[in-house]
């Protein structure tokens, strides 16, 4: 298979997810990517860990498969020469060092590009490139948290919640991507690189833009709904017999499925549960008899009954329960690196029924020492 970035060299300074997520992305989808760490212990997600394989921890071999590495100190002339050199041959670079590190090494973005006018420059902050916290550093909790997400995710009554996936240190790296396609499109048509800034504080920020919209246009404060939706009931989870499943009825078409699969047909004509928006003023009771039906079958029987309805629905499943789901297993997303004897997870998405896969496992330091683009 001919990858899409065959051809593009891609420099990255990353460390831990979101810069080195962006060129894992890159590197599964063709590009040269050359990682570029400190002498002295490398991208610190190496021991983000205990030891998985060759020394290193898990989290580092899932998203710095399919790069070299070559270990520079660019606090010395000589390390900087090397950087220099390999930005000379490159498309992109990718950085997430923190806030004032790259202008202290003097590779600030609007030098830099002006002394490789056709390097795309991928700078990923922490609060980006404008407002007064655009100097301090950020992580994935606190951005969750300064950006809102964490005020809109867990039980109504209960305190705020971190989402269990890094949405906004990977959403950032993906952003990133997505800008850096775009200004070699750009470049194409006109020959010279640019600047793409990403934060994790705008990713966060966009992430919460619905929320953040309702507010702005309606004055509207979000409330937290656990599994559930603020526009339709019922929509969320419910318990069975033995286990949880999510239930979606996003229109009075499915709610009428739904209520006659529970063996109540009669809901959809009491006049508190009628329409959405009936069941929307009396959530509380409508809620009350789905979990009370619900609890009287297994899982398992729900939702062959709903499906077989053409109810929206779906178990909840802890990870063991996802992998020995048959479509989890037909879609192919557990890859092997060559070389190596351990999976990670491949990109969500395929060109021509492929999917792109890591050309080889995750770089030990300096590896490729003195490595340019050939």
């Amino acid at each position: 298979m001919s990858l899409p970035l065959a051809g593009v060299k891609v420099v990255e300074i990353g460390q831990v997810l979101s810069g080195p997520f962006a060129g894992a992305i890159l590197s599964d989808l063709g590009a040269d990517v050359i990682k570029i760490e400190k002498p002295q212990g490398g991208d610190d997600a190496r021991q983000m860990g205990p030891a998985f394989r060759h020394g290193d921890a898990l989290n580092f071999h899932e998203f710095n498969r399919g790069k070299r590495s070559v270990a520079l100190d660019l606090k010395s002339e000589g390390g900087m020469a090397a950087l220099h050199a390999l930005l000379d041959q490159a498309d992109i670079l990718v950085h997430n060092m923190r806030p004032g590190v790259p202008e202290a090494l003097g590779l600030a973005p609007e030098e830099t590009v002006a002394r490789h006018p056709r390097l795309i420059y991928c700078n990923m902050g922490a609060f980006g490139h404008l407002g007064p916290k655009r100097d301090e550093p950020g992580y994935e909790p606190l951005m969750q948290a300064f950006g809102g997400l964490s005020s809109i995710t867990g039980e109504p009554d209960g305190p705020p919640v971190r989402m269990g996936a890094s949405v906004v240190d990977q959403g950032t790296g993906m952003w990133t991507v997505i800008g850096a396609l775009s200004a070699l499109q750009q470049r194409a048509r006109t020959g010279r690189g640019c600047v793409v800034d990403t934060s994790l504080f705008e990713t966060a920020m966009c992430w919460a833009g619905q929320k953040v919209g309702a507010f702005v246009n309606q004055g509207k404060l979000p409330e937290r709904h656990a599994s559930g939706h603020p526009g339709f009931v019922p929509y969320e989870a419910f318990d069975a017999a033995d286990g949880p499943l999510l239930v979606c009825c996003g229109n009075d078409r499915l709610f009428r499925k739904f209520a006659a699969e529970l063996g109540h047909p009669e809901w959809p004509e009491d006049p508190r549960f009628a329409t959405n928006r009936q069941r929307l003023a009396n959530k509380a009771e409508c809620l009350a008899l789905v979990r009370a039906a619900m609890r009287t079958r297994p899982r398992a029987e729900w939702l062959d009954r709903l499906v077989a309805a053409g109810v929206p629905c779906a178990p909840i499943n802890t990870i063991p329960e996802l992998l020995e789901e048959p479509q989890a297993q037909a879609v192919g997303m557990l890859v092997t690196p060559p070389g190596e004897d351990f999976r990670v997870t491949a990109l969500p998405v395929s060109f021509d029924k492929v999917r792109p896969l890591p050309r080889r496992g995750a770089p030990r330091l300096d590896e490729h020492k003195g490595a340019g683009f050939e």
